[in-house]
């Protein structure tokens, strides 16, 4: 009897053997090339088409591979310069903080419905001119980036902050500044897929369309339907 409850112990302690995804895989690569070539803060990666032949990988993987990083802070991944290494990681913290963001992301999208589609309609009944003038800026800054063959990260995160400030709820703010970093890390995630920056801009009109004719409803619908576009990003899709 001893041996049998011994035996059933040990099987219950037994836990099924993950599989390291792809992308986890080309993270602990990245951190071994940065390490092996002794880089430093500053200097710049190889282009990602010849990374991608090094490693063997289609570029689509290895881009969300320096995603990973980059919401990490160890990379700053911006058009025209590449890859340049801001800090230097261990591959053991830099997977560790992955499967930590990928566990956080449905959680942030879910504060993000709760929050930004009742900011949207707030918005719409609140708004003044200037505040309305601001929210067409940020749509302008998001759309020059964009048309530069940016991500438009910064007039994103200007349309949002507008939305915000013309919803006059201090309560609201508040809790949107609370989980600011977080929702950074998902902005840099969404708008780093292919056609999401056109995609997302947009959503910001139909948001700032509903806002200028005072449609609270609309406002609503129409940034509920924006954060269901954002929130599909590569790394929940992959998380099989």
């Amino acid at each position: 009897m001893v041996e049998q409850r011994v035996g059933e112990s040990v099987v219950e302690q037994l836990r099924p053997v993950t599989r390291p995804r792809l992308y986890e895989v080309i993270v602990e690569q990245l951190c071994s090339y940065i390490a092996d070539n002794a880089m430093t803060p500053g200097d710049r990666l190889p282009a990602e088409r010849d990374l991608a032949s090094k490693l063997g990988v289609s570029r689509a993987s290895l881009s969300q591979a320096l995603v990973a990083l980059e919401v990490q802070g160890v990379l700053s991944v911006r058009h025209g310069d590449g890859a340049i290494l801001v800090r230097r990681p261990t591959e053991e913290r830099a997977i560790k903080a992955l499967r930590e963001h990928a566990d956080r992301i449905p959680d942030i999208i879910e504060a993000r419905e709760a929050l930004e589609v009742k900011l949207a309609g707030l918005a719409a009944a609140r708004r003044s001119e200037v505040e309305m003038a601001a929210i067409d800026a940020a749509i302008a800054k998001m759309e020059s980036e964009v048309d530069a063959g940016d991500r438009g990260v910064v007039g994103d995160e200007m349309f949002h902050e507008a939305i915000t400030t013309a919803a006059h709820s201090s309560l609201l703010a508040k809790l949107m500044h609370e989980i600011s970093g977080l929702v950074r890390e998902t902005r840099i995630e969404s708008l780093s897929q292919e056609h999401r920056p056109r995609q997302s801009l947009e959503g910001h009109r139909r948001i700032a369309e509903a806002v200028r004719q005072q449609d609270s409803a609309a406002a609503s619908r129409a940034m509920a339907d924006h954060i269901r576009l954002v929130s599909d990003v590569a790394l929940l899709r992959n998380a099989d």
